[in-house]
């Protein structure tokens, strides 16, 4: 039957023997009391994890003015590691693949996230606006600080020992995190990028950072353990780009010479289309550009995916949600089994089981 199923045959990502192409996206939990992994992510994960499966971890700060979120995990201390290992440990077990993805959030933090109450750090000082969630909270963010010039070495070699830290923890590889409105991103875009040195203006000079961030870790750790996630079509965190096709592909190009394992980008916005929503599959021309492994994400289900990868879209499909409230979604793929809704209110508070653990298996009575 999986023969039949695009999303079910396997692949091979580099040196990984991969048994189908559903992958676990990168999901923030925020159940990591004290920016420490807990015992209960063990179950979580190794849930998730199957024989050839891919799992990407969720975002983890790189330092201790990484944090924009509460409980949500870091890499840079020892404790942190140490934490990691069983949670590793126990996807390995499964003889699954566990990446780690490296995380800054720049501005989108506020002075209760920062070490001693300072300011967040930034490409930029423009502050953003308050954001409402699903859930209902609401999130303030302080006004950051625009890095100087001779600052940023540092916060590149924070994604360097954070990598490094990774690999000790155990991770099979990482992933940058140059998405979503974060720091990476906040450098790449024009709307958060407004600056005068090497690190603004050109579209070169506003890729730097992130160019510098992934040259820094493929030295530290090989190329084939790197893979990045990318969103130049989002506006996330009032980051937005006049010309996202043109930063895809130049932040394609650069990757290239690199040889990193993978790119992980997101589809623009969903699309009504003859009054259905459509996803819109905008990165075609970043898709050939690219060398390696290319992820798609961005709300596809079952037949969304299997048509992506049988038309040579994409080679792997991450799925968010689905895959929170599934984790057996490549069994539940296999048979086209009905899946569990999600829900938003559990996504990230900060209980070790309601909406975390509790997702019953196509197996389970209560399924």
């Amino acid at each position: 039957m999986a023969a039949e199923i695009p999303l079910l045959t396997p692949y091979k990502m580099g040196k990984f023997d991969l048994s189908h192409r559903v992958v676990l996206a990168p999901l923030t939990r925020t159940r990591s009391y004290g920016n420490v992994p807990q015992p209960h992510a063990i179950l979580y994960y190794s849930q998730r994890a199957s024989k050839g499966g891919f799992l990407i971890a969720e975002a983890t700060g790189v330092s201790d003015t990484a944090q924009g979120y509460p409980e949500t995990p870091g890499i840079w201390t020892k404790e942190q590691v140490e934490a990691w290992k069983p949670i590793v440990k126990a996807v390995h077990d499964k003889d699954g693949v566990f990446f780690c993805q490296l995380w800054h959030v720049g501005r989108v933090s506020n002075y209760g996230y920062q070490p001693n109450g300072q300011a967040p750090i930034s490409s930029t000082d423009r502050p953003i606006l308050a954001q409402t969630y699903p859930n209902g909270t609401v999130e303030e963010y302080s006004p950051p600080r625009r890095l100087r010039t001779d600052e940023i070495p540092q916060i590149v070699n924070d994604f360097r020992l954070a990598a490094r830290n990774a690999i000790e923890a155990g991770f099979d590889g990482i992933e940058i995190h140059g998405a979503h409105g974060y720091l990476l991103e906040q450098f790449m875009k024009e709307s958060t990028n407004d600056r005068t040195d090497e690190y603004g203006g050109s579209l070169e000079n506003r890729c730097r950072f992130a160019i510098e961030v992934i040259e820094a870790i493929v030295n530290e750790i090989g190329a084939d353990k790197v893979g990045i996630k990318l969103s130049p079509f989002s506006h996330s965190m009032e980051t937005w780009d006049s010309n996202p096709e043109a930063l895809g592909l130049y932040m394609v190009n650069a990757l290239n010479k690199f040889g990193i394992l993978y790119c992980h980008m997101a589809e623009p916005r969903m699309e009504i289309i003859d009054g259905k929503q459509q996803i819109p599959r905008g990165l075609l021309n970043m898709r050939k550009a690219f060398k390696g492994t290319f992820i798609a994400a961005g709300e596809y289900d079952r037949d969304d995916g299997n048509k992506a990868i049988a038309e040579g879209y994409t080679d792997l499909v991450a799925y968010g949600r689905l895959f929170l409230a599934n984790p057996d979604l490549s069994k539940r793929f296999e048979f086209n089994a009905p899946l569990n809704n999600y829900n938003f209110f559990t996504f990230c508070t900060q209980d070790t089981v309601v909406g975390y653990t509790d997702h019953p298996f196509l197996d389970e009575p209560s399924a």
